[in-house]
Parts: C-alpha cells; sequence; structure tokens
C-alpha cells in the first residue's frame, strides 16, 4: 500500500493535467462566476494527521454536502422519527426533480434529494426563529471542524434565493400534503443558507471526521455508532442523487456531493476525505472530485466494499 501523503499528491498532479473539468452550476449565477480549473483535497486521517494538496485551503460553497451535518441534527431532534416523513431508498431521478412527489403524496425518497433535505431543515427549524436555526447549523459545523472562521457565504446566499424557483414548488407541493410545517419561505430561507456555508477541504474533512469515527469526534460523542453506520449508509445510497450507483461502483465510499463542487467521502474506521472541484458531471457532481476519490480509494484499497 503507498504511502498516503504520496498518494494524495500524485493524484493531485493527475487532476491538474486532467484535460476533462465539467461545467460549473450554472443555474446558480454566483457558482457560474467560479473557475472550473481548480481541485483541492484533503484526507483527515482518526489519528489527526492530515494530507493536503492543490487547492484545499480555498472556500469553497459546500451546497449539498450541507445535507449531510443537518440530517445528523435532525436525527438528534426526532430521532427515527424523522423517516415518517422522508424516505431511505435511492431517488434515481435528479436531485431537484419533483416527479416523485406526486405519486408518492409528498414524501421524498431520501433525504439528500432537495426536497428530503427541504423536510429536514423543516425539522432543525421546529422551535426557532430562521436566524436562530442557521446559527445552530453553523456552530455545529464549527463546532466539528474546530474553526469558528466558517462562514456563509451571503453573495451565494443571495444569489441562491433569487433564483430558488424549483426548491420553492418543491417546498409548496410538500407544504399541500402537509409534510412541511413551517412557512415555505422560512424554511427555504433556512435551507438556502445552510447550502451557501463556505469551507476549505481541510475544514470540510475535519467536519465529517466523526462519521469516521463511530461517531466521535476529538473524543466527543456526536452520535451513536449505530447513528454513524446508518449516515454513512445513506450517503452511501442516496448521496449522489441518480449518480450514486455509479459513484458506489467505482469509489465504494460513502459519500455526499454539492452542486459547487465538493464531495465529503467517508473511510470507516480510518479517514473523512474532501474534495473539491468546481465543474459538475452530468448528475450534478463534481467530475473531477470523483474521478480523484476513484483513484484515491484504489490505491489505498479503501473501499468498503474490498481491495
Amino acid at each position: 500500500m503507498p504511502d498516503l501523503s504520496e498518494a494524495v499528491g500524485e493524484i493531485a498532479d493527475a487532476m491538474a493535467r486532467e484535460q476533462r473539468r465539467g461545467e460549473v452550476a450554472s443555474y446558480i449565477p454566483e457558482l457560474a462566476k467560479v473557475d472550473a480549473g481548480q481541485f483541492g483535497i484533503a484526507v483527515a486521517t482518526l489519528d489527526g494527521g492530515f494530507c493536503c494538496a492543490g487547492d484545499a485551503e480555498v472556500p469553497f460553497s459546500i451546497q449539498s454536502v450541507s445535507k449531510v451535518f443537518t440530517l445528523t441534527l435532525a436525527l438528534g431532534a426526532v430521532g427515527d422519527a424523522l423517516f415518517r416523513r422522508v424516505g431511505r431508498e435511492p431517488s434515481g431521478n435528479a436531485f431537484n426533480s419533483i416527479v416523485q412527489l406526486e405519486y408518492e403524496q409528498g414524501v421524498p425518497r431520501n433525504p439528500f434529494i432537495n426536497a428530503g433535505a427541504l423536510v429536514v431543515t423543516d425539522v432543525v427549524l421546529a422551535g426557532h426563529q430562521p436566524r436562530e436555526a442557521i446559527g445552530s447549523i453553523l456552530r455545529f459545523i464549527r463546532w466539528l471542524a474546530d474553526d469558528d472562521g466558517i462562514a456563509i457565504d451571503e453573495t451565494v446566499a443571495r444569489s441562491e434565493a433569487g433564483t430558488a424557483y424549483r426548491n420553492m414548488a418543491l417546498a409548496a407541493y410538500m407544504k399541500s400534503f402537509g409534510n412541511l410545517l413551517h412557512p415555505v419561505e422560512l424554511t427555504l430561507g433556512v435551507y438556502v443558507h445552510q447550502c451557501a456555508i463556505a469551507m476549505t477541504c481541510r475544514q470540510l474533512a475535519t467536519a465529517g471526521r466523526f462519521l469516521a469515527d463511530g461517531g466521535l469526534s476529538t473524543g466527543h460523542r456526536v452520535v451513536s455508532p449505530e447513528r454513524a453506520r446508518r449516515i454513512n449508509a445513506l450517503m452511501l445510497t442516496c448521496g449522489h442523487y441518480d449518480g450514486s450507483g455509479d459513484f458506489a461502483f467505482r469509489v465504494g465510499l460513502p459519500g455526499k456531493s454539492g452542486v459547487g463542487g465538493g464531495i465529503l467521502a467517508i473511510v470507516p474506521g480510518r479517514a473523512s476525505v474532501a474534495v473539491w472541484s468546481p465543474g459538475l458531471n452530468q448528475h450534478g457532481n463534481s467530475l473531477l472530485g470523483t474521478l480523484a476519490l476513484e483513484r484515491l480509494a484504489k490505491a489505498m484499497g479503501w473501499s468498503v466494499f474490498g481491495p
């Protein structure tokens, strides 16, 4: 097995030479301005070590990667009762599809598609003003990453809020079925701001480490081992939308992507990995990020399905 730092460095070099870049998420105007030539990778091991390369210290909009953290908070608030309002199955459709909601009576297929994440955000909002809910999400991520400098990119939040018509439609449709308890604009406002949190690969890898360590973060219990396994299972089966099967086939790790180009991947018992490159593939997942994780899993024998 190669040295981890050597493997990470070689992967970053290979990504710098890669001609394929994908397309940035142009439907959010602020994300369309991001240079698609960037690539970063950070690996946070359970012994406290780090291996970073490329643009690993450049902040980026984590977008749907935030859904891992809000899911954790929602499960802490209501436990498995959450799954009466959102399912646990892969969707097979695009992340912002409204198709399944009609014939499944307003219950989203899983917590990681946009409709499901809106329900999760609705749970986090319960009993709070939107500003308080946003603050609790941000404080949780800062605590996990051990970095109070993590902040919301307000420019991205405004850009996303101004074009969130599809998400507004999803929220309104679920509201019509009684599966959204707060006013649509309040839940959507919290959701938009959580997606606009900006983090570096190093910060994101640190924040995700509790899922690799049986629910522990630097010795502190975040979730039970069973809940950590279940969140990882959802990441593996649903974390890449209608590309989740292909990601599991090629990489073999629990992972959650975002249209900002970030991916958080978990190597249970070993490490948390964050990659970032803004260009997306046809499923809305980072093209170079996926290639890099495939190379890393192969080099280190890290697939959950075996070396």
